[in-house]
């Protein structure tokens, strides 16, 4: 029996245990690995380490199961930009699907398969200049394996998501069970630190838990989407949430929290005081294989938008073709790999990274923002609603909102060439309307 089409053509190929991989490996890349440290600096304390990382999570708990509201009532590709571009107009679609091209999804693909090379190169003895042919070579590799149907890249991206779990349990298994610390020294207080607080660690942590709404650009090739996205959600989740707490638990166990903030690699810190050199090549591994699934999923669910928008005639018309046999918008994930390409060769990917970090943010509390409209527009029937409505979402929106904040305030350069990227859309936007979109309502 062949698999259920959806109306756009894609094939509904994804089970529940798929779909719910795609948000854990979504969210975990190379940061819960490498930039525990910042978060650490900015506490006083391990209890408020733990909060601020367990808070963060309930957060986005939040976030995505307003999502999966969204989903169940727009179980099709696009994702945020379908709800932006249904609540708000095409503007405020071609605006995200703009920047998503230009630096959000592309730029932060650049980077994590930057850090993939780094760690492959290390495991595999290279020098440090096969770092960025063999950056090119995985964003080459992922996209390639996803031309060929999604039943084959959901394969993949299982494997690529459990090893990167396995990196996760050992990490903690180390961390807990050799370094044999107890409950005190993982909450101590640090002295030198007294007063911090934890609401400076929000920014850093935070980020660390995006990555969630990947899954909702797939929706289309979903099965059963009204009960499948809103427990592959769920489920992704809260298997972060305690994957990030029980990971810093283990950093705190091994290092202390003076030493968790001293380092800027703890996880290699940790595999290095249990085994030494084999051990932090073990991780080296795991992180590399992290980074790698992280790639994997930005660049097919930024596919999947392009390939959206040329449906509404908002990008190449071309773009919008799905591959006759495997129903796969090639052409789209050519392109968002190719520029993603281009900016690992160029090096400029940091800096594009750095300006619209809290893009990526800034869309999601947006996104959250259209499930308002979608209420009163279709009332509250259906097949999931996010409990505590309207204020769990208020929460979310109002949160992230002081976050985006505090980004622009505490680095006004980079947040405001980041929002001039996004505004540069609007003539852009204007221009295709004119000369290639005239249909475009």
């Amino acid at each position: 029996m062949s698999e259920p089409s959806t109306p756009g053509g894609y094939v509904r190929g994804l089970r529940p245990w798929d779909a719910a991989l795609i948000v854990v490996g979504g969210i975990i890349g190379g940061g819960i690995f490498l930039n525990p440290g910042i978060a650490a600096q900015r506490t006083e304390s391990g209890l408020a380490l733990l909060l601020a990382w367990v808070g963060a999570g309930v957060l986005t708990l939040v976030g995505a199961l307003c999502y999966a509201e969204l989903g169940a009532r727009r179980p099709h590709a696009g994702g945020t930009y379908v709800y932006l571009r249904e609540a708000f107009g095409p503007l405020a679609g071609f605006l995200f699907g703009w920047t998503m091209l230009l630096v959000i999804y592309s730029g932060s693909t650049a980077a994590v398969a930057t850090i993939f090379a780094s760690y492959a190169a290390a495991v595999l003895g290279l020098p440090a200049s096969a770092a960025l042919p063999l950056a090119a070579g995985a964003l080459v590799f992922v996209a390639g394996i996803n031309l060929f149907g999604l039943r084959l890249g959901a394969q993949i991206q299982n494997v690529f998501a459990l090893l990167k779990l396995l990196a996760v349990a050992a990490l903690v298994v180390c961390g807990l069970l050799l370094a044999g610390a107890g409950g005190q020294a993982v909450l101590a207080v640090d002295p030198a630190r007294e007063g911090a607080g934890f609401m400076g660690a929000a920014l850093p942590v935070l980020f660390a838990y995006s990555g969630f709404t990947y899954l909702n650009n797939l929706a289309g090739e979903v099965r059963e989407p009204q009960r499948t996205l809103p427990r592959a959600l769920l489920a992704g989740m809260l298997l972060v949430i305690a994957a990030y707490a029980l990971v810093n638990v283990a950093y705190l166990a091994t290092l202390g929290h003076a030493g968790l903030a001293a380092s800027t690699a703890p996880a290699a810190d940790v595999m290095n005081r249990m085994f030494g050199p084999l051990g932090a090549k073990l991780i080296a591994l795991g992180i590399a294989v992290s980074t790698l699934g992280f790639c994997n999923i930005t660049l097919v669910a930024g596919a999947r938008v392009l390939q959206v928008m040329g449906e509404d005639g908002l990008f190449f018309r071309s773009v919008a073709r799905l591959h006759p046999r495997h129903r796969t918008p090639n052409l789209a994930l050519l392109l968002l790999s190719g520029w993603a390409v281009v900016l690992v060769l160029t090096g400029s990917y940091g800096q594009l990274l750095d300006y619209a970090t809290f893009g990526d943010w800034l869309a999601c509390a947006v996104g959250v923002a259209t499930l308002f409209w979608y209420r009163r527009r279709d009332g509250a029937h259906a097949s999931f609603r996010v409990p505590g409505y309207p204020w769990l979402p208020l929460l979310f929106v109002g949160t992230v909102g002081w976050v985006v904040v505090e980004t622009m305030r505490s680095n006004p350069r980079n947040a405001g060439i980041g929002v001039l990227i996004m505004l540069a859309g609007v003539p852009v936007y204007f221009a295709w309307r004119r000369l290639f979109s005239r249909n475009v309502q």
